[in-house]
């Protein structure tokens, strides 16, 4: 990616930076990734469980909390895990890195609208929105974050709550478009519109089983175990939350703070619709090899651009 210094706007009308078209150090290193146990934390990394208005979240941290800090945010049926082989290099890079599993996922599967005060029924924006802007608030001062597929529309609307608390927004394999945010995806995309919220999320789920995207036999083992606890009206929650995704397009595009745009060249959404969603919002964008999880399989090249982002030497 090319350099941009922390607070500078990204130039010119589609900005796109290499991503994984440069052969480095770090693009080598993520070719020699092979099988990883998901299981096992970054060496030196800490868990802990973080207080929000759900409840308690589940949260993995690496590096000195008096570092500026990067929340990593995973997206729905994910876990923090998902950051595990980015944590090091981020943290290395002199940042504090925290991740969290999301209200109702894996290790916050306890986590839920029963606990709010008044308590509700179901998931919503609101409780994903407030539970985040809780841990970030947590730093005491704005913090670099990475957002996920569904997390990338929390964020967004945290943001739009809370522009204070955000010092960048990286925003990964993020919807591309507002409202039916399933529309040009493929297989889900052609039932999403007709099917109920139970239906749609058990056949997302199904399909996440049946190993319909290809990954190494290790991480189908850790995400078909986490399935085991995250709870299902989460995940139905969710679904339906995504197919009611708010445009803050103009909000994000008239906001000064550096903001990226992540992706897998073999993503759920087509290409052109991401880079229009970076040119909307003024975002530097940079396609990686391989599908919707740059995190995982493009760890140590995402990396090296966050750091660049972040004006730190890779």
């Amino acid at each position: 990616m090319a350099a941009q210094t922390q607070g500078q706007e990204p130039s010119g009308v589609d900005p796109e930076g290499n991503g994984s078209a440069r052969v480095d150090t770090a693009a080598l290193r993520d070719a020699q990734l092979g099988d990883v146990d998901w299981t096992i934390p970054p060496a030196g990394s800490v868990t802990m469980r973080i207080p929000v208005p759900s409840g308690q979240l589940a949260a993995l941290a690496m590096g000195d909390p008096d570092d500026p800090w990067i929340v990593l945010v995973p997206g729905a049926t994910g876990s923090k895990e998902d950051f595990s082989l980015m944590m090091p290099d981020l943290a290395g890079g002199g940042f504090f890195v925290l991740s969290y599993d999301l209200a109702g996922q894996y290790e916050s599967a306890a986590a839920g609208p029963e606990k709010l005060v008044p308590p509700k029924r179901r998931y919503d924006y609101e409780l994903f929105a407030e539970d985040f802007l809780a841990v970030i608030e947590a730093a005491g001062k704005p913090v670099h974050i990475v957002a996920y597929s569904f997390a990338a529309i929390v964020a967004q609307i945290a943001f739009s709550k809370r522009p204070d608390l955000f010092e960048t927004l990286t925003l990964l394999s993020c919807p591309p478009e507002p409202g039916q945010s399933f529309r040009g995806v493929s297989r889900i995309g052609r039932f999403s519109s007709w099917a109920n919220d139970r239906i749609g999320a058990a056949l997302l789920i199904w399909g996440i089983r049946r190993g319909f995207v290809p990954v190494p036999k290790g991480r189908r083992r850790f995400v078909n175990y986490r399935f085991r606890f995250t709870r299902r009206a989460s995940v139905r929650d969710i679904y339906g939350l995504m197919k009611n995704a708010p445009d803050l397009r103009k909000f994000l595009a008239d906001a000064a703070l550096p903001k990226f745009v992540a992706v897998g060249e073999h993503d759920l959404w087509p290409l052109h619709l991401h880079r229009r969603f970076a040119q909307a919002i003024g975002a530097r964008i940079a396609v990686y090899r391989g599908g919707h999880s740059p995190c995982e399989t493009s760890p140590h090249q995402f990396s090296r651009d966050l750091l660049v982002l972040y004006g730190k030497d890779s």
